[in-house]
């Protein structure tokens, strides 16, 4: 039984871990912190949860979570790095849900998050974990960086192409849309229901944080520099990722189907989608699955990927459980099976 940590258990994606684990047949959560709500039961703050039995709050110090073999940091960015190495030294694995360890360039790093790297020396180590491309790496990884959730949805969607060589130098351009659930549960007025309700915007147009983490995965994927054009926009739900990337250039006589399916055939938690069928948010929520449908209108050269997700597990909480079940050679899909919410 792997004994689990959670630092930052009172955000949206802590609480998604929580529910994810308390289903999982091969991990115990022995410690969840919180600064805010330190000594208050798990239970009273999340009913939902009250299978966990006695769980407290506790402070976020590290060496309260040195009986852990493994622990998920589900903090703010900036605060994973000055936890890990004191965790990793202690022979814990290592896995951050924010940005702190996903850039491998220090500099880039500090010039997007505008403060200084407490460990650099980590960010060359740190896997990225998404494990339809690292997989075999995250298997012995110490410490693994979580993916964005734009980031997973845009990946997956090019990746067959990029692999194949198909994209060219022609540039791709990612059109994205998340639910209010990605800005996090911290008060924030542009996410209040009447502020984002009926309402439909792009946001950080000019530069987003995770465009350099996109760019750098897609250019060790294609081994080329990567002309990445991407616009987030919010959409008033609460969970859900729509991302629509455009590539021109491919040729006619391509089978985008056989590709991605021949791509993604033995990825558990990749669906490509035939024919005319279209992926939906909905069809996703809840679960750990991302969907694909790959289109060419007009049977030109320019082809459109959709790919969808739910922020919070695919695109948080469930890829973390995912490289939890790697890092400790369980089945990758251990407790992460059950199926999307309808309605």
């Amino acid at each position: 039984m792997i004994s689990v940590g959670i630092v930052g258990g009172t955000g949206y994606t802590g609480a998604e871990l929580l529910r994810l684990l308390a289903a999982h047949p091969e991990a115990r959560v022995q410690a969840v912190t919180s600064r805010s709500e330190t000594g208050k039961a798990l239970a009273a703050l999340y009913p939902h949860l009250s299978g966990l039995g006695e769980l407290e709050f506790v402070a976020p110090d590290p060496s309260g979570l040195k009986q852990c073999d493994c622990v998920f940091l589900a903090a703010p960015n900036g605060t994973a790095m000055h936890m890990v190495p004191e965790l990793i030294e202690a022979g814990i694995r290592v896995i951050d849900l924010a940005a702190d360890f996903r850039i491998k360039d220090a500099a880039t790093w500090e010039h997007w998050y505008k403060q200084a790297h407490a460990c650099p020396e980590l960010l060359q180590e740190a896997v990225y974990g998404l494990p339809e491309v690292h997989r075999e790496d995250i298997r012995s990884a110490r410490l693994v960086a979580n993916p964005g959730c734009y980031p997973t949805a845009i990946i997956l969607a090019v990746l067959p192409l990029l692999e194949q060589g198909l994209a060219g130098q022609a540039p791709l351009i990612a059109d994205a849309k998340s639910g209010v659930s990605g800005a996090g549960r911290g008060a924030n007025v542009p996410t209040l229901f009447s502020e984002a309700g009926e309402n439909f915007k792009a946001y950080n147009v000019a530069a987003h944080r995770h465009w350099p983490e996109i760019t750098q995965e897609l250019q060790g994927i294609s081994e080329a520099p990567v002309n990445l054009t991407f616009t987030p926009h919010l959409v008033p739900m609460v969970r859900g990722i729509f991302a629509t990337v455009y590539v021109q250039g491919v040729e006619s006589s391509v089978d985008l189907d056989s590709i991605y399916r021949q791509r993604f055939t033995q990825e558990p938690f990749v669906e490509v989608l035939q024919g005319d069928a279209l992926p939906e948010t909905k069809h996703v929520r809840g679960s750990n699955s991302c969907r694909i449908s790959v289109q060419r209108p007009n049977g030109g050269d320019m082809v459109v990927v959709l790919s969808v997700i739910d922020n919070l597990v695919k695109g948080a909480a469930g890829q973390a459980v995912q490289n939890m079940n790697l890092m400790f050679g369980l089945d990758e899909t251990s407790g992460l099976q059950a199926a999307g919410l309808f309605p």
